[in-house]
């Protein structure tokens, strides 16, 4: 903070005492600005700007504070963003400095030296720290601000991409992002109903989903954690090359990397640039990040600002724009809201054919100044998403559709209490597009496994009429000519589609009565069903509303809620239309058979030794005629726990409801 003060002095000195106003007015103008923007960008809320806007503003303000010496403490030029989540905070053990960043490969190079450097990619997500101890993984904080974190250790069975155990048994400290993908974001995003739970891009998404309690509504979203560094190990390795190679083997996923001399630093980025360009990139990346492969020498270097100078530079890519005339806007129904979509006269961006771009909901229209008429100026936010970033020459007023394109329904204007944005729905709760999950679920490899349907597909055609239920999905062939014409579409993958549309209309019938979509009936329901009644049984018990009670493991819940779910009309008429389009599998019936563990209810937890894992210890139990349950009720016979001793919640739970805990032998020699 002193140095701070002595550069503003001495720059008022030379400048004879005087600032010129407008450009400290200007200067905490940005400051706030970007504070804002960046607060919502590391907790996960609503996009302020995009990343283009904000490498604007920071490189204005890196300028303005340059020019005039006028630098306050809160100003994000001295501080790293941070997540304010309400979870424990606790001190990073090494801080976790952000890096310096160019958009000149020429500084690139001049900060290598002449030292071999190592590229790999800047992925776009929430870094997080994790510390082993043991052999065991002990502790995960966020970033936070860099010298504290919130500890979401609770969350380790949620993500995938790092070992909960390892052989290395020495302190260890292992830093990386968590990402979401595109693929992923896209498929929840489009099924959030909630319009305050949609996010903006995959990185809000995954700060957004690490800041929830629930780990099992974590585990659902499919969070990925990337290596980017090993920060820490008592043998020491100085190669960050090795250093990589070595969390490889210890069973992390590791960003890409490529040893580079820095004369070749001009081809290699170009290489890497392509790879993003050409859609290669399933993860979301906001640039480069380069690095010494000497591990000793990148430790050497000074801290200024919240950048340590020699632990890495990242290149972050100039943004390229294009102007086109807007042509008109297509609104898209998806769930319950109905999202608007700019198409324009093609451009040719980054290498590719651009004519559409999101423009997520009213308020960004109203925001952009979207008239009618408008000239809209479009970049690829991260070489991958097309993004309206302004409008020039707008003439008259966009027109809100009156009628849900996919139902026809009269659609409503919502503003959301929380954030206040302005966003369009259908009024229609029986729009087919508010029951994609449901079409999500009857083509997944559980149901009728039809490859090439993925949601945004469905979604298209339902914007197009295409489809209205299930069965809908057979008759697609007739549609073949459009759908050919559609973006991304041609004659291969519209032949593929159609050819896995053929192939599943063969089904086993556990798998048909799993795409049925009922409530409570999952596989392991079906299952039962088929194997106490055969498919022709399960359609005489819903029809004659005999209901499942008595079938094994079914009981009076899940067979009501089958029972109701027949009751309704539509259900009923789905269903028969249906069944004249695919062949049931013959399947004969065959009673549960006598086994070990026949009779008996197990909660497993805690860590398996004779098993592979507890899926297979489950399948076991399964298999002899027992039951697996993932909470400890009055109805459970035992909890097999390898720390039988410990004060966990369902072991106290067990011993309130005087049920035996056992570990994984006691099982073995009662029931193995």
């Amino acid at each position: 903070m002193k140095a701070k003060c002595r550069i503003l002095q001495e720059n008022l000195q030379e400048n004879g005492g005087k600032i010129v106003e407008n450009q400290k007015k200007r200067i905490e103008e940005l400051i706030k600005l970007l504070n804002e923007a960046s607060e919502a960008y590391y907790n996960g809320q609503d996009e302020i700007m995009s990343n283009y806007e904000w490498d604007t503003f920071f490189d204005e303000l890196t300028g303005l504070e340059a020019e005039t010496g006028y630098i306050l403490p809160d100003s994000p030029t001295q501080k790293t963003g941070a997540e304010t989540g309400s979870g424990e905070r606790e001190a990073h053990e090494f801080p976790a400095l952000s890096l310096a960043k160019t958009k000149e490969v020429s500084e690139l190079q001049k900060w290598a030296e002449e030292r071999p450097v190592w590229v790999s990619w800047k992925l776009d997500g929430l870094t997080l720290v994790l510390t082993y101890d043991g052999g065991k993984l002990t502790r995960i904080l966020t970033r936070g601000n860099g010298t504290t974190g919130t500890n979401i250790t609770y969350l380790k069975n949620s993500i995938k991409g790092f070992p909960l155990k390892i052989n290395y048994k020495g302190h260890m400290v292992v830093r990386g992002e968590a990402t979401i993908s595109y693929t992923d974001f896209e498929l929840l995003n489009d099924t959030m109903e909630d319009e305050d739970e949609k996010y903006a891009n995959p990185r809000n998404l995954a700060s957004g989903t690490l800041s929830l309690d629930d780990p099992e509504k974590v585990k659902e979203r499919r969070v990925h954690f990337n290596a980017f560094t090993l920060v820490y190990m008592e043998e020491e390795i100085k190669s960050w090359g090795k250093r990589m190679d070595f969390l490889a083997g210890e069973g992390f996923t590791v960003v890409d990397r490529e040893l580079v001399n820095p004369k070749d630093l001009p081809g290699a980025i170009e290489a890497w640039t392509k790879r993003v360009e050409s859609g290669e990139m399933d993860l979301p990346v906001d640039g480069l990040v380069i690095c010494y492969d000497d591990t000793e020498y990148a430790s050497s270097g000074s801290v200024t600002g919240h950048h340590a100078t020699k632990a890495g530079i990242a290149f972050k890519w100039q943004d390229v724009s294009a102007l086109s005339k807007l042509l008109y806007v297509e609104w898209s129904c998806a769930a319950s809201t109905i999202s608007p979509v700019a198409v324009f006269e093609p451009v040719q961006l980054e290498g590719t054919t651009v004519s559409r771009a999101s423009l997520c909901n009213i308020s960004e229209m109203e925001r952009l100044g979207i008239g009618k008429e408008s000239t809209l100026e479009v970049i690829k936010a991260n070489k991958i998403i097309p993004k309206c970033i302004s409008v020039k020459n707008a003439s008259g007023d966009f027109e809100i559709p009156s009628n849900c394109p996919v139902c026809g329904a009269r659609t409503q204007v919502r503003i959301s209490p929380k954030s206040k944005t302005k966003t369009l729905h259908c009024t229609n709760p029986d729009c087919t597009a508010k029951h994609v999950k449901k079409f999500t679920r009857f083509v997944s490899k559980s149901g009728m496994d039809i490859d090439g349907l993925s949601i945004q597909t469905m979604l298209k055609f339902m914007n197009e009429g295409f489809l209205k239920e299930f069965a809908d999905i057979y008759h697609l062939s007739e549609h073949a000519q459009a759908i050919k014409q559609m973006e991304g579409f041609g004659e291969k993958s519209c032949a593929n589609m159609m050819a896995a549309i053929e192939k599943s209309r063969q089904v086993h019938p556990v798998n048909f009565i799993y795409a049925l979509c009922i409530p409570m009936i999952g596989i392991d329901a079906g299952k039962k069903m088929i194997a106490a009644e055969g498919f022709e049984g399960f359609l005489n018990r819903l029809e004659s509303g005999e209901g499942f009670e008595d079938t094994p493991g079914i009981g009076p819940e899940k067979s009501g809620s089958a029972l109701e779910w027949y009751e309704n009309s539509k259900n009923q008429k789905s269903l028969q239309a249906l069944l004249k389009e695919v062949t049931i599998e013959k399947i004969a019936p065959k009673p549960d058979r006598e086994g070990k563990c026949a009779g008996f209810t197990f909660v497993i937890t805690g860590d398996v030794h004779h098993y592979k894992n507890r899926d297979a210890f489950k399948s076991y139990v399964e298999a002899e005629g027992g039951k697996v349950t993932g909470s400890v009720t009055s109805k459970t016979n035992y909890l097999v726990n390898n720390d039988v001793a410990s004060n966990s919640s369902k072991n106290r739970k067990a011993k309130e409801l005087g049920i035996p805990i056992i570990s994984e032998d006691a099982f073995l020699e009662k029931f193995g």
